[in-house]
C-alpha cells in the first residue's frame, strides 16, 4: 500500500458490520488506510459491498465480503470463521450495523421493537462473543460501537433505535471492564447528525433533530470515521469504557 500514513494496522483485520454506505463505508476505507485487511459486512446489499471491495483494494489491502444477518447466531459464527480463512482472524470490530426508521410509538408493533434491537444489540453482541477468543489469545484487540446522541436528546419516534443503542452503550461499559485486563479496547462513537442521503429505511428526520447543529454544519461520514480510526490505534491502549461523542456540540458531556 503506498502513500505517507503510517502502517500502524498492518497485519490486523478489521470486521466492520453494515459496511456499504456512509460512516460503514467511510470507516472500512479508513481503517484501511492504516494497513488493516477489511471484512465487509451486509445482510443483503451485494453490488454495494462488491464495489466497496473494488475500493479498498485499490488501496492496496485485502477485502472480502461477508453477507450475513448478524442476529442470526450460527450465522455470525460462519462468518467470522471464514473471515479468519480468508483473511485472517478478526483483531478489530466495528459494530455498526442498524436500522434507524422512525416510527410513532403507538404504531410500533412488538415484532419491529424487537427487530431494530435485535439487530443493534444482539448483533453486536454475538459479533462481540465470536471475536474475543482470538483477542484474548493475542493480549489485544479493538471493539468500536457505533451509538448515537439521540439516546440523550431523545429524538421523538425513536424509542426502539434508542432501546438499542442505550443498550450498546451499557454493553461497551462492561465488555471494557471485562476485557480490559486482555489488551483489549471496548469504546462507543456517538454519532451526531451527519448530512448527505440518507438510507430510505430511515425515513425522515424525527422533528426534534436540528438542520445543523452548533457548530453550524451537519458531519460527514469520515467524520465518524476518523473517530473509529483512532479509537482502533495501538496509540490508543489507555482508551476504553468510553464514549467518544461525535456531533458539532448538539450534545454536551
Amino acid at each position: 500500500m503506498t502513500g505517507t500514513v503510517e502502517q500502524t494496522l498492518t497485519g490486523k483485520t478489521a470486521l466492520v458490520t453494515g459496511a456499504v454506505r456512509r460512516s460503514g463505508r467511510a470507516t472500512a476505507l479508513e481503517l484501511a488506510k492504516y494497513g488493516a485487511s477489511i471484512a465487509i459486512n451486509t445482510r443483503q446489499s451485494v453490488d454495494e459491498a462488491n464495489l466497496v471491495k473494488t475500493e479498498l483494494e485499490a488501496l492496496g489491502v485485502k477485502a472480502g465480503v461477508f453477507i450475513c444477518d448478524v442476529t442470526n447466531e450460527q450465522g455470525v459464527a460462519n462468518m467470522v470463521a471464514k473471515i479468519s480463512e480468508e483473511l485472517g482472524p478478526v483483531d478489530i470490530l466495528v459494530n455498526n450495523a442498524a436500522d434507524r426508521g422512525r416510527v410513532k410509538t403507538l404504531d410500533l408493533s412488538l415484532d419491529e421493537f424487537r427487530r431494530i434491537v435485535a439487530i443493534i444489540l444482539e448483533g453486536a453482541f454475538l459479533c462481540s462473543r465470536a471475536v474475543l477468543p482470538h483477542m484474548i489469545d493475542q493480549q489485544w484487540g479493538r471493539i468500536v460501537n457505533i451509538s448515537g446522541i439521540g439516546n440523550y436528546v431523545g429524538y421523538a419516534e425513536r424509542v426502539h433505535v434508542h432501546a438499542g443503542k442505550g443498550g450498546l452503550d451499557a454493553m461497551t461499559r462492561s465488555l471494557s471492564s471485562e476485557f480490559c485486563e486482555q489488551g483489549i479496547t471496548v469504546n462507543t462513537v456517538g454519532v451526531g447528525k451527519i448530512g448527505g442521503e440518507r438510507a430510505a429505511s430511515a425515513g425522515p428526520s424525527p422533528k426534534n433533530v436540528p438542520n445543523a447543529p452548533p457548530i453550524g454544519f451537519p458531519g460527514e461520514p469520515t467524520d465518524i470515521a476518523n473517530a473509529v480510526g483512532f479509537l482502533c490505534q495501538p496509540a490508543s491502549r489507555f482508551i476504553t469504557g468510553t464514549m467518544l461523542h461525535v456531533n458539532g456540540n448538539e450534545y454536551l458531556v
